[in-house]
């Protein structure tokens, strides 16, 4: 996002839920509105618009709204590249919005899908595009630190995680940072 945003892309992010969440005994684990302020803090060190749902975190559901609400913001910004969840991605939430996406995104010329945690799926991501991001980790890593409640939550992991995958693939391109993307589509203009 922030390369894009250093190129002059207008960058939009979209949270579908609230971000807010609770556990299996309801105890909150994550306020819905400190993770809002933190969400307005990282998108602001990007440089993107956030726009954030009300859907509940670990409730997203694939229906018909969640599409049209996905589908509405690519009408009218015009969105031409759109990045979403693995498909396979075992946080429910994040599959149904993958899904989602791949059909409220089907008019737009590219569509990557990006890994954005360690847990383990069934299927195995395929990254295919790389970007170099050697020039804009740290913006990355300030955005993840906004999120201090669940930074403080996970812990270092979080953050050694994420630099490890990208290092691992800026190995592959032969740089010292890239993210790797899985392509459903993309035209080149």
């Amino acid at each position: 996002m922030a390369k894009h945003v250093a190129r002059g892309d207008e960058v939009t992010i979209y949270v579908v839920t609230d971000s807010g969440y609770t556990d299996y005994a309801k105890k909150v684990i994550r306020d819905a509105s400190i993770a809002h302020a933190e969400g307005v803090e990282a998108a602001a060190i990007l440089g993107a618009d956030l726009i954030c749902g009300d859907c509940e975190a670990l409730h997203v559901e694939y229906n018909f709204g969640l599409i049209s609400s996905i589908k509405e913001i690519i009408d009218e910004r015009q969105i031409d590249t759109v990045y979403t969840h693995w498909i396979d991605d075992v946080n429910q939430d994040h599959h149904r919005i993958s899904q989602a996406t791949f059909t409220a995104a089907r008019h737009v010329p590219r569509l990557l899908m990006y890994r954005s945690n360690w847990y383990h799926s069934s299927t195995h991501f395929k990254g295919n595009f790389y970007v170099d991001t050697s020039d804009t980790v740290e913006k990355k890593i300030a955005a993840i630190k906004a999120h201090r409640s669940e930074y403080e939550r996970v812990g270092e992991k979080w953050l050694q995680f994420t630099l490890n995958q990208n290092q691992n693939a800026g190995y592959i391109i032969e740089v010292p940072y890239a993210e790797a993307f899985e392509v459903i589509k993309y035209l080149v203009d």
